[in-house]
């Protein structure tokens, strides 16, 4: 077994905690590499707290949103140590990664859509509850989305939340592929006359601010798996049972429920007080009873660092694989299973196909995972378009999601996607954008 830990020179510098060797050996050696624990050097650098490790570490681009063997990433467990100053620096080189990954990936991206037809489309959603004070806040709207080369146009009605109300207006965000990508987002206020750039990065403050959020919250891994999904038609009638076949806007769909969604979740409080659980759970229990309370997640401090284990590096070597001992702050766990009952409306007449719907989707709200939805929407639907989606949030709120109509285009104005010239930049209209 000893000769196998060997093949991990960078890990065992930094459980050493061997800055001059680390800085020897990391231009030669894979920084992302995983050890027998799923861990990467990152990893061990933020839970054993070793800093100039770490920063040598995301110096030469150490990933960070990469996850070890129980799911956690080295932010996750930086949240776990409790240091403010490190979990700001990770964060931050998060999303630096994070653009710069869309970077590299927004000429092919911007490409497919050139290549699929120009169209209009109208989305609905809405949220539904049986809770009468919860079903009156609940937000729904109807987006209506153009499509023209590398530039979508999206319209909505809705503007902000407060005193218990959606606020109502005539938004449309812009999309425009040929733009330089600090400039290709745009977001109109239709009523005021006024635009707004999508800022790239965040503030100083909201870096702070998310930085309270995620040492106030529990550390959280959620997983939705798709494996044991199954279909079923859905029935109608009392007497006369049938499968159930409706019009969904001008198409006519079948109905399926979704059998076997389950999400799988996963929690770590250890870096939460006792105070800290409780308010954590009445705002959980306030948001599903329709109670919106104002909370004010106050600058906080750095915990006091775990107490170092007295574990050497053959021990946490010799551990049984992915079962490492524990090297930083003694982990509160807590696991849970749910599932949902969902239901899906495909139509065969719906003349946009998945694939198409996906390539736009990549391009205006792309994610890491989306090759794992693009695998099952394309290989585990039934045939046809999903032009109705109804899934459950909470317990006592349905989220739904239908496509009302669409249409191919063949000339849609240019001047649906630029900003028109009579409106004026305000930069500060959107504060949360």
């Amino acid at each position: 077994m000893a000769a196998d830990w060997e093949g991990y020179p960078l890990h065992k510098c930094v459980f050493n905690d061997d800055k001059c060797r680390l800085s020897q050996l990391i231009r030669v050696h894979d920084v992302a590499q995983k050890d027998i624990h799923g861990n990467t050097p990152l990893h061990l650098a933020v839970i054993l707290g070793h800093k100039e490790c770490l920063h040598l570490l995301l110096a030469h681009g150490a990933p960070v949103r990469i996850k070890n063997t129980q799911g956690w990433t080295p932010l996750a467990e930086s949240i776990s140590f409790g240091d403010r100053q490190t979990i700001l620096c990770l964060l931050r080189k998060l999303k630096q990664q994070s653009r710069e990954s869309l970077e590299n990936r927004r000429p092919s991206l911007v490409q497919a859509l050139r290549d699929i037809g120009d169209f209009y489309l109208e989305l609905k959603w809405d949220f539904q509850s049986w809770v009468p004070l919860v079903s009156r806040i609940l937000p729904s709207d109807v987006c209506k989305i153009h499509k023209k080369g590398c530039c979508i146009r999206l319209d909505t009605t809705l503007v902000d939340f407060n005193d218990m109300h959606w606020e109502r207006g005539d938004i449309t965000f812009v999309f425009n592929g040929e733009e330089d990508p600090q400039q290709s987002l745009t977001v109109l206020d239709n009523k005021l006359f006024v635009f707004q750039r999508i800022r790239y990065e965040e503030s100083e403050k909201e870096m702070d601010d998310e930085v309270d959020i995620l040492m106030s919250s529990d550390i959280m891994a959620a997983q939705m798996s798709t494996k044991n999904i199954t279909f079923t038609r859905a029935q109608s009638g009392w007497l006369f049972r049938e499968d159930k076949t409706e019009m969904v806007g001008e198409y006519e769909a079948d109905y399926y429920f979704i059998n076997g969604l389950t999400l799988d979740s996963r929690k770590r409080r250890e870096h939460l007080s006792p105070e800290d659980v409780q308010k954590n759970k009445a705002i959980m229990e306030n948001l599903t009873k329709g109670t919106w309370d104002n909370c004010d997640f106050q600058r906080r401090p750095s915990l006091n660092p775990p107490e170092r284990p007295n574990v050497s590096w053959e021990d946490y070597m010799s551990a049984p694989v992915g079962k490492p001992p524990c090297l930083g702050r003694q982990w509160i766990p807590k696991g849970s299973s749910k599932s949902f009952k969902a239901t899906v409306a495909m139509s065969k007449a719906f003349p946009m196909d998945v694939s198409v719907l996906l390539d736009v989707l990549e391009v205006i709200a792309p994610f890491k995972q989306f090759q794992k939805l693009r695998d099952f929407m394309t290989s585990k639907l039934p045939e046809g378009f999903p032009v109705k989606i109804e899934i459950p949030v909470f317990p006592t709120v349905t989220a739904r999601v239908t496509f009302n109509s669409f249409e191919w285009k063949e000339e849609l104005p240019d001047s649906l996607f630029y900003i028109p010239p009579e409106y004026v930049e305000d930069p500060k209209r959107f504060p949360d954008l």
